[in-house]
């Protein structure tokens, strides 16, 4: 193929791919338009605030949990880490839609969309909302580093107009144009690259829904609570709750806390009035998404990891021995763990 079919080529690869670039684009410009201009995401006392998203990705993340919960156990570094994530996205979004460095851009969606991949893919009440939106982002972005931007782009303006750094070879591989690579080794790298993120799609399909084989989960219908280091220590009841399953934008309602003997008698109970008034002077939150009274009960977001404390002198007159706790939310469901006094 001589050079003038080569380029005519590529110019209708970009030209072929004009929807897709602005529909990439637009979806990550957006998240920018959302949290600064429609709306002040980014303020961290503000209801919608985007760091207690991350934290609602942290209980089922793949590969990148230590970072996540970094994150939201440091306030400051979450803040900056959001805010520096959203002028990426704002830019990566707002340079694909007008064509303007595109393969670099390509890598920059490419890497956003791995990052929700692996955050949120297994969020999703009514279907895989996230894990669709980050691996068509992942296919998206190799597409569009492939085929460059054509006609409607400023990648195209300027190669047109034949401005030097368009004919340098840096340009080629961040910019549009021929790809400068042997077409006898091109479709082995697209077939390479096509069939690694097929893989992609199938592994984290069936790690986060078990939608290749096996029984399909949805970890984002019911709340699941996770108890640990529950005990009793003179007068306090202690116990630790982490939200890890359940619909992000809807908490969990606690109105039950069950201590529970032996012979099944219950020995303290508190009800939802009990929790809706539940001292905030006794949860001990360690992430930015927190445990909180709320009207009619105790509210436990997504994400959100506390220590409880309890007190009451009835638990100084308990015989040493094994206990029964027991949770209980609005919607019926129910968690238990077994404590030991000595």
């Amino acid at each position: 193929m001589n050079d003038q079919k080569l380029i005519q080529s590529y110019t209708l690869a970009g030209l072929f791919t004009l929807s897709l670039r602005l529909v990439v684009g637009w979806t990550y410009f957006s998240a920018f338009w959302r949290r600064l201009i429609l709306e002040n995401k980014l303020d961290p006392e503000a209801a919608g605030y985007i760091g207690e998203k991350f934290n609602h990705f942290l209980p089922n993340a793949l590969g990148i949990k230590p970072i996540i919960e970094y994150l939201v156990t440091n306030p400051n570094a979450l803040w900056w880490s959001i805010a520096a994530f959203t002028i990426i996205e704002g830019i990566v979004g707002l340079f694909i839609m007008f064509g303007l460095l595109t393969r670099l851009m390509s890598i920059g969606v490419f890497s956003l969309a791995m990052g929700i991949l692996l955050g949120s893919g297994w969020l999703g009440t009514t279907c895989l909302d996230e894990w669709q939106i980050g691996i068509l982002g992942i296919a998206s972005s190799f597409t569009l580093f492939l085929s460059g931007s054509g006609s409607f782009s400023l990648d195209h303006y300027f190669i047109q107009k034949q401005y030097g750094f368009t004919k340098t070879k840096w340009f080629s591989y961040l910019g549009s144009g021929v790809l400068n690579i042997q077409m006898n080794v091109l479709p082995k790298i697209v077939l390479s690259g096509s069939l690694l993120i097929l893989g992609l799609t199938l592994y984290t399909n069936q790690f986060f829904h078990g939608g290749v084989w096996g029984d399909l989960h949805n970890k984002s219908v019911k709340p699941k609570i996770e108890l640990a280091d529950a005990k009793i220590t003179k007068d306090i009841l202690s116990f630790q709750v982490f939200r890890v399953e359940g619909v992000d934008v809807y908490g969990s309602f606690l109105i039950g806390i069950e201590l529970i003997d032996v012979n099944k008698n219950s020995l303290l109970k508190l009800d939802g009035s009990d929790l809706a008034n539940f001292p905030k002077e006794n949860i001990r939150n360690k992430y930015v998404t927190k445990v909180k009274p709320g009207q009619h009960s105790l509210i436990i977001p997504l994400g959100a990891k506390a220590t409880l404390l309890i007190k009451n002198e009835l638990l100084l007159k308990l015989a040493g021995g094994k206990y029964t706790l027991k949770l209980t939310d609005i919607s019926g469901s129910s968690w238990n763990t077994i404590l030991n006094k000595q």
